[in-house]
């Protein structure tokens, strides 16, 4: 399997975007033009306010089996500052892998990026140690 790169217009320099999988030049300019939407949703998620500069890959694999009933796959590796987000999806066509690859991203993302949002409270010690109701 050779790994093609397929652009990163709009991803920025520091992610890129690859096709992976034995496809001719003609299949090449297909899978390109398809997953245009790929991009435009992973650079919305990714090029936010407030988020770190990202960097990483996006690998797209289309199945060439006829039989398989969710053929396109991607699986993204994006480093957030100092955190790693990992996100896989399966769909039957590009635009549908496009849509819950960046629906992923984004709720990964935000779960990394606010996860120093919620500092530990405190807890109230239960009576028995000294707490209200004594």
């Amino acid at each position: 399997m050779a790994a093609k790169d397929i652009g990163a217009r709009g991803l920025g320099a520091t992610v890129r975007v690859r096709a992976e999988s034995d496809v001719d030049e003609g299949s090449l300019a297909h899978l390109r033009a398809s997953l245009a939407h790929l991009r435009k949703k992973v650079a919305a998620v990714l090029d936010r306010p407030g988020l770190p500069p990202a960097s990483g890959e996006v690998r797209v694999v289309r199945a060439a089996a006829h039989h398989v009933e969710l053929p396109w796959s991607a699986g993204a590796e994006i480093r957030l500052g100092n955190h790693l987000v990992i996100v896989h999806a399966r769909e039957a066509s590009a635009r549908e892998l496009a849509d819950r690859l960046a629906d992923r991203l984004r709720g990964n993302t935000d779960r990394v990026t606010h996860r120093g949002d919620a500092t530990p409270k405190a807890a109230t010690p239960p009576p028995w140690r000294g707490g209200p109701g004594r």
